[in-house]
């Protein structure tokens, strides 16, 4: 199997990072690799927040129920979408970051904005826009490990031929 394959196989969320500043270059490349995302009619209807102020972080990670890894990581990108964006194609760019974080030797943990309505007042969105998602980013702490739960279904349990019940 070739790397790129492998990288996706064992792609996990790491909740714990070391306690540095990401590299701008290392940025660079992460969030260019979300402006490179498909999306839908090729609307690229999305935008990156930036966020390391630690005081923004914590207002951020207010906003979400499970955002304990925001509050570890040097770096919240917050992924805001445009009136009438697929989701789908938000989950698409974070998974662009989440390889390219990888790639680089970076983690990642992914995090959901329950309140995505307050998340806009934090980070001052135009109406109609909103952030239900953000992604914690640094380097994995020598420690850290992915979380663990229990693997994966097998094939076989979530494939279905022509319709669902087949």
């Amino acid at each position: 199997m070739n790397a790129t394959y492998q990288r996706i196989l064992r792609l996990r969320a790491i909740r714990h990072y070391e306690d540095r500043p990401v590299d701008p270059a290392d940025l660079d490349l992460v969030l260019e690799a979300a402006r490179w995302t498909g999306s839908s009619k090729n609307r690229q209807n999305w935008s990156v927040v930036v966020v390391r102020e630690r005081a923004q972080v914590e207002r951020l990670a207010t906003c979400g129920d499970f955002t304990k890894p925001l509050l570890a990581a040097p770096v919240a990108l917050a992924l805001v979408e445009e009136p009438e964006t697929y989701e789908f194609d938000t989950g698409r760019m974070a998974q662009n970051i989440m390889l390219a974080a990888d790639a680089l030797g970076m983690a990642t943990c992914p995090i959901t904005m329950h309140r995505h309505e307050d998340a806009g007042h934090v980070l001052e969105l135009p109406s109609g826009w909103r952030c239900r998602y953000a992604i914690a980013l640094g380097y994995p702490a020598p420690t850290a490990r992915p979380a663990r739960f229990g693997g994966r279904k097998p094939l076989g349990s979530i494939l279905h031929q022509g319709s669902f019940g087949q």
